[in-house]
């Protein structure tokens, strides 16, 4: 299992510390993780876009289509028209949520 030292769970962890972090727990060179967390980022990605990816204990990423609507300008309080678009949504699972 992989485990952050004090200073990870402060702060935002990077892609390169994650890299290196899953190397360190897996006991692979920097290069083999790096290529694991590419291939999973990677796989999430393709995942997500033909439906959703469910990882138990961890979490589901979908696709969530927002309808075009009206908005204003903050600045000048003027109308404005926000066109419909996709984004992904992120559920934490059970343990995930338990563990933060």
């Amino acid at each position: 299992m992989l485990t952050l030292e004090k200073k990870e769970v402060e702060s935002r962890l990077n892609k390169a510390e994650l890299i290196e972090a899953v190397a360190k727990a897996a006991k692979l060179s920097k290069t083999d993780a790096a290529n694991a967390v590419n291939a999973t980022l990677d796989a999430v990605k393709k995942g997500t876009k033909k439906g959703g990816v469910q990882l138990v204990g961890f979490g589901s990423f979908s696709v969530v289509a927002r309808k075009a609507r009206e908005g204003r300008n903050p600045q000048t309080g003027e109308k404005i028209k926000i066109k419909a678009s996709k984004n992904v949504k992120f559920k934490a699972g059970k343990a995930f949520k338990e563990l933060i």
